[in-house]
């Protein structure tokens, strides 16, 4: 597709999927893996945040190059490669979606009971936040979670860097003796992983954006131009790296050797994370930070179930192509079916809070290279434009990222089980 139109005004009308990944992606990896990067290690692991920036940045802008391109999803683009390449993609994506899915809402239900005072269960509270998403997708579908993401977005950046600069001019509130653990540990590395596993998201979610790019096309008239594309891609990629190394800051300033730890309960560490802020750079500061951490993670949640959601559906109607036409109610069935999986899940890790961060982080990164490879492959495949395929450059960073995403996972594997 030609760039001869890439203007202010169609990069207005592109605008969206890239802030939806934003969304997305500062939840997990950000709120809760960022801030326990900092509160454990202090600034140490920001060359780990910014490892994990740089080796995935290939394989997401990908999917944005991929889809303006060509005009289709990367869904297409895999199922081009082979049946064997998407039937991979959903068997993973599925396992998956039910635990991140799970995760994600576990960390908004605790923060609704803390911000709202609520003392009812976990699950309840779950409940809670699912219904109002749900409402959110039925009545307001994609044009909704658009809007509701840009200004939640621009609300969360504004009052993350603020409560840095906060704590930067109050200053390190921990032990300045604190020696902080071990990183090459059996503990330490599986921490490493679990931080760069959903940093600043795990690659399977490169497809959201090309999904919600098609529905933008829908909704604008606008076909953009992959130049307008990209630029819509790195406003939000760019949004997720300067917040992650915000969270970082945050907990390394405000819980770094203050000999706090977190709480392994869903809603405890909820309270706990914001309570710690708050209580260290004042009480006034808990609407703020409340307010961030919510954001947060209910930005997240909201995306995160409409992105699987959505994902599933495309690649059940690409396998049974046949009966695509007929397939527009599957949305609607993934949707609270992944919601009732989520609060099974999270009956069973009420109390194991951090372990199912945990799970989920590492099982995304373990599943990187896997997708990290499907998206490269893509773009050099015979469908994609000579003229829109990755140059030597951007093949020279992907090779290096697959390197680097394999290498880890066997350090992992091997220290694990060896």
């Amino acid at each position: 597709m030609s760039d001869k139109n890439t203007g202010l005004a169609g990069i207005l009308k592109t605008l969206g999927p890239g802030i939806l990944f934003a969304g997305a992606a500062i939840g997990g990896s950000h709120l809760v893996q960022s801030t326990r990067a900092g509160a454990c290690y202090g600034f140490s692991l920001v060359w780990v945040v910014l490892l994990a920036l740089v080796c995935k940045y290939p394989f997401f802008e990908y999917a944005h190059r991929y889809t303006a391109a060509t005009g289709e999803s990367l869904l297409m683009g895999y199922r081009r490669l082979g049946m064997v390449a998407l039937v991979v993609f959903f068997v993973v994506a599925a396992v998956v979606a039910v635990i991140n899915c799970a995760a994600v809402t576990l960390v908004s239900a605790g923060l609704v009971g803390n911000l709202l005072g609520l003392q009812i269960s976990m699950v309840k509270l779950s409940v809670l936040v699912l219904v109002v998403v749900g409402i959110i997708l039925l009545i307001g579908r994609y044009p909704a979670l658009d809007m509701l993401m840009k200004i939640m977005v621009a609300v969360l950046g504004i009052a993350t860097i603020a409560a840095l600069i906060i704590a930067f001019k109050h200053g390190p509130c921990g032990d300045p003796n604190f020696v902080c653990p071990d990183i090459w540990s059996l503990a330490g590395v599986s921490f490493l992983l679990a931080l760069m596993g959903w940093m600043p998201a795990p690659i399977d979610v490169s497809v959201w954006p090309s999904l919600w790019s098609l529905e933008r096309k829908k909704q604008t008239g606008h076909t953009p131009t992959v130049k307008e594309s990209l630029i819509d891609f790195h406003i939000g990629y760019l949004s997720t790296g300067v917040l992650a190394l915000a969270f970082v800051g945050l907990g390394s300033l405000v819980m770094c050797g203050t000999g706090k730890e977190f709480s392994n309960s869903g809603i405890s560490f909820s309270g706990q994370l914001v309570e710690l802020y708050s209580s260290t750079l004042g009480s006034w500061s808990w609407g703020l930070i409340s307010l961030v951490a919510f954001l947060t993670m209910f930005s997240t949640t909201l995306t995160v179930m409409d992105g699987y959601a959505r994902t599933l559906k495309g690649s059940v109607e690409l396998m049974f192509p046949a009966r695509e036409k007929s397939m527009n109610w599957l949305y609607w069935l993934l949707l609270p079916v992944l919601m009732i999986l989520s609060l099974l899940i999270i009956g069973c890790f009420m109390s194991g809070f951090k372990t199912l961060i945990d799970v989920a982080t590492i099982l995304a990164f373990l599943t990187a290279p896997v997708f990290a490879v499907l998206n490269f492959k893509v773009v050099l495949a015979k469908q994609m434009p000579d003229e829109q395929k990755p140059g030597l450059f951007m093949k020279t960073m992907s090779w290096i990222g697959i390197l680097v995403l394999c290498g880890f996972s066997l350090v992992y594997i091997y220290l694990r089980w060896f």
